[in-house]
């Protein structure tokens, strides 16, 4: 599809989920439905600029430790988003040159500022695929994948802040468990997921909001998320909130373990 046909087929009638996480980071890639639903979700929870902003950390630190400190030269991102600067492949790439990184999302308006995710290093690689988590194999059976990532060396598999949104009746642990099977000893799994652990009662109330939306999410306590990781050894501090994971020099007062609302994770395939 180019970026004509994708600019096309952007459906504007009702509120996406990543053009609303676009509008929770300050970005200008949104439309007004999805301001408005995203307004929605701040006024039961506030703190979900906080959180957004959290997990962009989370991830920008998990790629810097697997890159320097185990290795890891080639990542595979799903759920991309919008691109917002620094994307992963810059994050990595700042640490070892020679990073390769294949993005994967299916939302057409990623695939609008998709060049935006292709401006590698010269050393390096990146490339852009349109691809549904809930279709691993399709994923991975991606040519432009092959080319790219060399799937008998490690590889990150990044999913962060995707998972809530493939409910139990997609089998979100079965799809990861498939994308992990065909990666090598020594890749990794990094994710991030919201949760309701620290106040059920708001982050129902955004639950109702997708999903009245037309994108069914299902939050998921620590206990579920830790089942993402079953088979890998978890690198320190485990499952934990996104803030505490380790955490870089404290700017100002850190946020509560109830306004960031995500665990987080990291582990490492045996």
């Amino acid at each position: 599809m180019s970026n004509s046909q994708a600019a096309r087929d952007i459906d504007t009638s009702r509120p996406h989920s990543a053009r609303m996480y676009d509008y929770y980071l300050g970005g200008k890639d949104h439309f007004e439905v999805d301001k408005q639903a995203a307004e929605r979700v701040a006024e039961v929870y506030p703190a979900i600029f906080v959180c957004a902003r959290e997990n962009r950390a989370f991830m920008h630190r998990a790629t810097r430790v697997l890159a320097r400190e185990h290795g890891i030269r080639q990542w595979l991102d799903i759920g991309t988003g919008i691109p917002t600067e620094p994307n992963l492949h810059q994050v990595a790439q700042s640490v070892v040159p020679d990073a390769r990184v294949v993005y994967a999302d299916n939302d057409p308006l990623v695939l609008k500022y998709a060049e935006r995710l292709m401006r590698s290093t010269s050393e390096g690689r990146t490339t852009y695929i349109e691809a549904d988590v809930n279709d691993p194999q399709s994923l991975l059976n991606a040519p432009e994948l092959a080319e790219v990532l060399d799937l008998d060396r490690p590889v990150a598999l990044s999913l962060n802040a995707l998972m809530h949104f493939v409910t139990d009746a997609q089998d979100p642990y079965g799809i990861v468990r498939r994308l992990l099977d065909v990666l090598p000893s020594g890749s990794a799994l990094a994710l991030s997921h919201c949760t309701p652990d620290f106040d059920p009662s708001t982050w129902q109330k955004v639950t109702d909001i997708y999903t009245s939306a037309g994108t069914p999410v299902q939050f998921r306590s620590q206990q579920d998320v830790v089942r993402f990781f079953e088979g890998l050894d978890l690198l320190e501090p485990g499952v934990t909130v996104g803030h505490r994971w380790r955490p870089g020099p404290a700017e100002g007062d850190a946020p509560t373990d109830a306004e960031v609302s995500l665990w987080t994770g990291v582990g490492i395939k045996p």
